[in-house]
């Protein structure tokens, strides 16, 4: 057998100690992040979690020896390629990967590196005085020109295209511009807890995710119960008002007199007697006087209802807010 050096079998008996001690056990992407930043991002997450990084088939011996207590933890192999790290934590997978997000940062592109979006150069002033770098510009495709005293771009350019290899020019020129098109931080791609896996695109949900959806579906059930009369102490008001409103409908239309509605009734009575008087040609003073009256009231009124539809909404929407007791004693009045 080929002789294996003892800091290999110290470091995967480490990684392996830290695995089964922790709950939570995930592999992060450190890929493009300088050293002096993952140091600083280890000692961000010192307080919860142990962050090991070493030969990727050194963690693969961990993860295959850890399984053996651990099973499931294996299925994180696939994870290990690239520039990666353990990371050993007592936050849960979805903590984790938010602790992790927030150490994603602007960098500077470096030539060869796939460009993450459009990399798009702003039409408008730059920090540069008049000099040679306007042809520095001009050279990596910038429409660049000298007004009041500072070059200038004279319209937004597209200088790579997301996807494409970052030429070395554009590289270098980026930062003088002040764009950092590329992001680094540790990137979680799998996270293991209870014998279960849960990838990146499982972590990744919106911090108002699950509120709106537990909201969303409380409205909905409301407005469920309300419409099959299935009574709740969230629905019996509206219950009440709604079948308050019903009754006084149907008694309004049946011409049911109540003490509620008997002024309604009798109002309705009274424009029914003008319609039928304006239509028959009945002749009475009094009356003639009321159907003038009315049919003068009615045209003034046209213009004021057309040009004010909202304060019409409002007051339909404050006569049908009625209380519990009001309803509840309507109904009763109505059908006691």
């Amino acid at each position: 057998m080929a002789h294996v050096a003892t800091w290999k079998k110290e470091m995967v008996s480490e990684i392996v100690k830290d695995m089964l001690e922790s709950p939570v056990v995930a592999v992060v992407d450190l890929h493009g992040i300088p050293g002096q930043q993952i140091q600083s991002m280890r000692a961000g997450l010192r307080e919860h979690a142990i962050l090991k990084m070493t030969k990727n088939n050194l963690m693969l011996l961990a993860l295959e020896e850890a399984s053996k207590e651990k099973p499931g933890i294996e299925a994180l192999k696939d994870s290990v390629h690239g520039q990666c790290a353990i990371v050993a934590t007592d936050m849960n997978p979805f903590k984790l990967f938010k602790k992790l997000e927030a150490t994603m940062t602007p960098a500077p592109a470096k030539a060869g590196q796939l460009a993450p979006v459009d990399i798009v150069v702003p039409k408008g002033p730059t920090p540069f005085g008049p000099g040679p770098i306007i042809g520095e510009l001009q050279k990596i495709g910038i429409p660049a020109a000298i007004e009041a005293g500072k070059i200038a771009v004279k319209k937004d350019t597209t200088l790579v295209k997301s996807g494409q290899p970052i030429p070395a020019d554009v590289a270098a020129m980026l930062p003088k511009l002040g764009i950092l098109p590329m992001v680094v931080g540790m990137d979680l791609r799998s996270a293991f807890e209870d014998g279960t896996v849960y990838g990146k695109e499982v972590l990744a949900i919106p911090d108002d995710y699950y509120s709106t959806m537990f909201a969303t579906a409380a409205y909905n059930a409301r407005a469920l119960a309300i419409e099959i009369a299935y009574s709740t102490k969230e629905t019996i008001v509206p219950l009440v008002a709604k079948a308050f409103r019903e009754a006084m409908g149907l008694s309004i239309s049946a011409a049911i007199p109540t003490k509620e509605n008997i002024e309604i009734l009798l109002a309705k009575a009274d424009r029914q007697m003008l319609a039928i008087a304006s239509v028959s040609g009945y002749s009475n003073d009094a009356i003639a006087a009321r159907v003038s009256s009315a049919a003068a009231a009615a045209a003034a009124a046209k213009p004021v209802v057309e040009s004010a539809p909202a304060e019409q909404k409002v007051e339909e929407d404050e006569e049908e807010q009625v209380s519990e007791e009001d309803a509840a004693a309507g109904l009763g009045a109505l059908f006691g």
